[in-house]
């Protein structure tokens, strides 16, 4: 049975309200990233967050025409060795109600790598392993049950 693309959209009553954020990359000398993101394909930094307790900074870019799809610089303080490509890190989307949202992925069979036990972000992964970062849009919903006390599986 081939799939086109009118079967893969799912009906109204089924489909998950979500906004594509950014990209995530693992970079090891943001002043050069920055000089090639920048200088070289002239993105723009939006807003930069420094995080020294989690030894880590995060830098958001976007192009001039398109500033709200974003790619996010992170840069950890400490080395790491990224193999296999370890620096894409993960595509991000912002969703209306990340309970509904992760319960609807469990139901379709999706591993829920990382629950949403803050009301705030949870992570799931494709089947080609991509990860794929969901965040509740607006403030965080009260933490509540089945996710609060559900343990990370696998990694993300």
């Amino acid at each position: 049975m081939a799939v086109t693309l009118e079967s893969r959209i799912p009906n109204n009553e089924s489909r998950l309200n979500m906004k594509y954020l950014h990209a995530m990359v693992r970079v090891r000398d943001l002043d050069a990233s920055l000089k090639f993101w920048c200088d070289g394909l002239g993105l723009v930094e939006t807003r930069r967050r420094d995080y020294p307790q989690g030894r880590f900074t995060l830098v958001y870019l976007g192009a001039p025409e398109n500033p709200e799809a974003e790619i996010e610089l992170t840069y950890n303080y400490d080395d790491e060795d990224y193999g296999s490509a370890r620096n894409f890190g993960h595509l991000a989307f912002a969703v209306d109600d990340i309970h509904a949202t992760c319960a609807h992925l469990q139901a379709q069979g999706i591993t829920i790598n990382r629950p949403p036990r803050d009301g705030r972000m949870a992570f799931v992964r494709s089947p080609d392993l991509i990860s794929v970062e969901l965040l509740q849009k607006g403030e965080a919903l009260a933490p509540v049950e089945p996710w609060l006390s559900m343990p990370n599986t696998g990694s993300w």
